[in-house]
């Protein structure tokens, strides 16, 4: 696809496997491999109930050490991620507008930078599912967000990368924003500090205006289309998304009022030593 006077951030600097970055490879392959997804959401879902079945009569893990190694690697990635996309994100919005930010792939198509940490974005959604197995090993209690959310991400942003969706700038900016700020608690309280509360509640909240902000834009791509007005972005994308988002809002806005609102969470619990820290998958992580 062309794009008459596409507008590119001004990058400071761009590393090597940026610019030699190719998108129409990374299509093909994934056009030809994303259905494996379903592959691996079956083996992670074996792994999640086997492995509490084999862990449910022996001692926790503590793996405190490879937790923090863990989740300062996916906070860099995250930080990295939001620094390289946004730029684009910001200046397709205050050169070309909404409308070009929703329905135009060009982060992808066009540029380097943004193609490159589109993909890797892509990607990631595999080896994050890792975080369930501290989850198990160290005898966490596991919600249904948790799984859901991995499984139901990783699928729609495999599909989605086959399609060029137009409207995923918005979702992978979004992601790894939040990201950053999650991540970086979750490090943070595996090496043993204690950020307020507060904090974990901020990172819960951008979550709930994530989901919100994702229909949004779902709902306003829907419109154009019935406006026959060309965007980048097809109908059963469009329900997908919807169907993810909100059921996250739902399941996300739960989790809040269960975790900071209700009178059960303010009444004083005993906690075992080493009970998993609280934030937007406290009982999560």
């Amino acid at each position: 696809m062309q794009y008459a006077q596409v507008t590119l951030p001004n990058y400071s600097y761009v590393f090597n496997f940026e610019s030699e970055f190719s998108h129409q490879p990374t299509r093909t392959w994934m056009s030809e491999n994303w259905t494996l997804g379903f592959y691996y959401v079956g083996l992670y879902m074996v792994l999640i109930f086997g492995g509490q079945y084999l862990m449910q009569n022996r001692p926790r893990f503590e793996l405190r050490g490879v937790l923090c190694l863990w989740n300062t690697a996916l906070a860099t990635f995250s930080i990295m991620g939001a620094v390289r996309t946004l730029p684009e994100f910001i200046t397709t919005l205050t050169h070309h507008g909404i409308y070009n930010s929703v329905c135009i792939p060009s982060f992808i198509e066009m540029d380097k930078v943004s193609g490159f940490w589109t993909w890797m974005f892509v990607l990631s959604k595999l080896p994050e599912l890792g975080d369930t197995i501290f989850i198990i090993l160290r005898k966490q209690p596991l919600i249904f967000l948790h799984w859901y959310h991995h499984i139901t991400v990783l699928l729609y942003s495999w599909f989605s990368y086959t399609e060029y969706t137009a409207s995923a700038r918005w979702f992978i900016v979004m992601n790894y924003c939040v990201h950053s700020l999650m991540y970086s608690y979750y490090a943070l309280r595996a090496m043993g500090y204690s950020p307020p509360r507060q904090i974990a509640m901020v990172i819960t909240s951008l979550q709930l205006l994530q989901m919100v902000v994702g229909c949004a834009v779902n709902f306003w791509a829907r419109q154009l289309l019935q406006s026959n007005i060309k965007c980048h972005i097809s109908e059963r994308n469009i329900k997908l998304s919807l169907a993810m988002y909100f059921s996250y809002f739902v399941l996300f806005a739960r989790f809040f009022y269960k975790a900071y609102l209700s009178g059960d969470r303010r009444k004083p619990k005993s906690r075992p030593a080493n009970a998993e820290y609280p934030g937007i998958k406290s009982k999560v992580h």
